[in-house]
């Protein structure tokens, strides 16, 4: 899972242009849209909406688009009908992808990812393909430069995480995806310097990329990423962080 923590903490860094800004607030708005439907308008009685809200936060999102998009999801205002699916696939190397979709027309987006899959050396699989191979976990990510490790883990442990270690300059907590929002709750109140929390689909185990096959995998995982009705993506790589480095900077 280094290889694939490494390229997503690669991407934050990089500035944002305007049209991505766009198409982040737009993934965002749906993301709140679809949980308030599914499970009302209250953050604190909803997990997922809360996630979503805090995404928003971090984005700067302007509150009244916020309110609006919970507006759409809870009948309120009128929106679109959104259809959630899971796509899955294959990269190059034998890397296994799962594709989160939130979509208005299930008959643009099956041929388009496919076509993305296609195009950058991969392929889509049956559903159940590659889902076995990914477990639902909470992950939480905490500022290691603002807490000390043996007493963030005390706290992790105390608050019912099952795991931590460190990837660069953050300490990333695991838990159980029901946990997840209690074990947050209690570090932030513990006074741990937490960056974000999400509840996410971690491979059980890795396959190693380098060579040709490295950029080639990275490729398809952005282009997959860049598409308007992709929401998150799964992937099991792990390619070492020199090599990421060479392709961020190339």
């Amino acid at each position: 899972m280094s290889g694939h923590s490494r390229w997503s903490q690669i991407k934050r860094k990089k500035g944002k242009t305007d049209v991505q800004r766009g198409k982040l607030f737009s993934k965002i708005l749906r993301e709140i849209t679809v949980a308030a439907r599914n499970g009302g308008g209250d953050p604190k009685a909803n997990m997922r909406l809360k996630a979503a809200l805090d995404s928003a936060k971090a984005a700067n999102m302007p509150q009244d688009n916020i309110k609006r998009a919970i507006q759409k999801g809870t009948g309120e205002l009128p929106g679109e009908s959104y259809e959630e699916i899971t796509y899955e696939g294959y990269a190059p190397g034998g890397v296994a992808v799962m594709v989160r979709i939130v979509t208005d027309n299930r008959n643009r987006t099956a041929p388009e990812i496919r076509h993305i899959f296609e195009k950058h050396g991969g392929h889509m699989g049956a559903s159940g393909a590659v889902a076995w191979m990914f477990e639902r976990r909470g992950i939480i990510q905490v500022d290691a430069e603002k807490i000390a490790e043996d007493d963030l883990l005390a706290k992790a442990l105390d608050a019912g995480a099952t795991d931590m270690r460190r990837v660069e300059k953050a300490f990333e907590i695991t838990t159980g995806p029901a946990e997840m929002e209690a074990v947050r709750g209690a570090l932030e109140k513990a006074g741990a310097p937490v960056l974000e929390a999400e509840v996410t689909w971690v491979p059980q185990s890795t396959v190693r990329v380098e060579g040709k096959e490295a950029p080639a995998v990275l490729r398809l995982i952005e282009a997959l990423e860049e598409s308007d009705d992709v929401q998150s993506v799964y992937a099991n790589y792990d390619i070492p962080d020199e090599v990421i480095e060479a392709i961020s900077a190339a």
